[in-house]
C-alpha cells in the first residue's frame, strides 16, 4: 500500500502538537524558558515580561537606533493583537503604521503599557487554542507571530544594552 508521503502528498501536524508547539515558543518569547527545560533562545530564562519589568518608563521613551523600547513594546502588542483577528477571520486591511505611535510614555502610561501585552499574550494564547481547522494560511500567521515577537523581544534587549 502506498503512503501519502510517497506519493508525493504531505503528511499533517496533530492539531493538538502544533498548537502545544506555538504555545511552548510563546510562552518562552513572553514568560522566559522554563527552569531545567531546552530553550529555543540563548539567554536562558529571558522573556518580554522579565525585560519590560527591569525597564522604567524614561528609558522606554529614550531614543535608541530611531526608536524606543515604548514603541517597540506597543508595535508588538499591536501585532498580536492584529494576528489573532486574521485568524479569527478578519478580512479588512490594518493601518500598520498606527502601531508605532506611541514613543515615549510616563510611569503610568509604561504600566499600563506592560499590562496591555500581557493581556495580549493571555488572549493571543486563548486565540491559539481555539478548536479549528488550520489553515495554510493560519499556520504562516501563528509561525509570523513567533518570529516576530522573538525579533522585537531581541531588538528591545539590544536596545537596553545600549542605554
Amino acid at each position: 500500500m502506498e503512503s501519502a508521503q510517497s506519493k508525493g502528498e504531505t503528511m499533517g501536524i496533530d492539531r493538538k502538537d502544533f498548537i502545544e508547539s506555538v504555545a511552548y515558543l510563546l510562552r518562552e518569547t513572553f514568560e522566559g524558558s522554563p527552569e531545567g527545560q531546552p530553550s529555543v533562545f540563548l539567554d536562558r530564562g529571558i522573556g518580554i515580561f522579565n525585560t519590560l519589568s527591569s525597564i522604567n518608563a524614561e528609558a522606554a521613551s529614550k531614543d535608541s537606533y530611531g526608536t524606543t523600547i515604548a514603541a517597540h513594546t506597543e508595535h508588538a502588542k499591536f501585532y498580536l493583537d492584529r494576528i489573532c483577528e486574521f485568524i479569527n477571520g478578519r478580512t479588512e486591511k490594518v493601518n500598520w503604521e498606527d502601531s508605532w505611535l506611541i514613543e515615549s510614555v510616563n510611569d503610568a502610561e509604561w504600566d499600563a503599557l506592560r499590562d496591555s501585552v500581557r493581556r495580549a499574550y493571555e488572549n493571543t494564547l486563548k486565540c491559539i487554542a481555539e478548536d479549528r481547522d488550520w489553515t495554510e494560511m493560519q499556520v504562516g500567521m501563528a509561525m509570523g507571530m513567533i518570529a516576530h515577537t522573538a525579533y522585537h523581544l531581541g531588538a528591545i534587549r539590544q536596545m537596553t544594552k545600549a542605554n
